[in-house]
């Protein structure tokens, strides 16, 4: 491999220490925050009851993890999440792909999945709670409204823009609609539902939580709404950090699935 010219070394170099940049001014942001918070609740700026503090969170979160009910409530919330965020790819998939194959059911459906996908979901967590009992599957099924029907319309719109010329060569050589749908279709739009599954993490993860906050005995949904109730405060920070962090986790498996998989595309 040659060795980059002076100019290509200089380039790289400057990006390096721009990434060291944001990086390092990301993480004083973040240590800057923490201190003033923690310095106004020592003071009494602010009422530490009401808005906690870094130390009160540190040792809720040990206290928890002593007793273990932390795990089992990020536990759960992690389970719901991961359910409805694969449940969505699969159901929104398959619907997007029968879009595809009946022209007249997409025209039938598609006004209907517009309408459902504008519904805010936190209308429908209470009927489903109703519908289907205080319990997991209702809660994976509430993190799936939030997700499925963008999944459907963006994957189908997706499907509609596939190369033509693809198509055509398909048609010529004597392929069915099948065969178009596999070595064409599908193949093409791989990066779209990698690109989905960025989005839909996060959503599944709103749509756990909203789920939690109305009809579950456990999860960090369940946790924020009864540490309100009972003013423990601290137990709803630390549950809004920890969902954060899994947010972040969670986007950052997933970004990582994508890098990977733009080696076999």
């Amino acid at each position: 491999m040659d060795k980059p010219s002076a100019a290509q070394a200089a380039y790289l170099a400057a990006r390096k220490r721009h990434r060291h940049f944001v990086t390092a001014a990301r993480i004083l942001l973040l240590v800057l925050f923490l201190f003033v918070w923690e310095a106004a609740a020592a003071s009494d700026l602010i009422d530490a009851f009401i808005f906690s503090s870094p130390s009160r969170i540190v040792r809720t979160f040990r206290d928890m993890c002593a007793d273990g009910s932390l795990f089992r409530h990020v536990g759960v919330t992690l389970l719901e999440t991961v359910a409805s965020f694969f449940l969505v790819l699969l159901a929104g998939t398959a619907c997007a792909v029968l879009l595809w194959l009946s022209r007249r059911l997409s025209e039938i459906l598609e006004p209907y999945l517009v309408v459902l996908n504008s519904l805010p979901k936190s209308a429908l967590a209470p009927l489903l709670i109703v519908w289907l009992g205080a319990n997991m599957r209702t809660i994976i099924v509430a993190g799936m409204s939030v997700a499925v029907f963008g999944t459907i319309l963006n994957l189908y719109t997706s499907f509609q823009e596939a190369d033509p010329d693809k198509l055509k060569l398909i048609r010529t050589l004597g392929g069915s609609r099948t065969d178009i749908l596999w070595k064409v279709v599908l193949p093409s739009n791989i990066p779209m539902l990698i690109s989905i599954s960025k989005v839909n993490i996060g959503l599944a993860l709103v749509g756990v939580v909203i789920g939690e906050f109305i009809g579950a005995r456990q999860g960090l949904g369940y946790l924020i709404i009864y540490g309100s109730q009972v003013f423990k405060l601290d137990w709803v920070i630390l549950s809004i950090v920890l969902l954060c962090i899994i947010a972040m986790v969670l986007y950052s498996l997933v970004s990582l699935g994508e890098k990977y998989s733009r080696r076999w595309l």
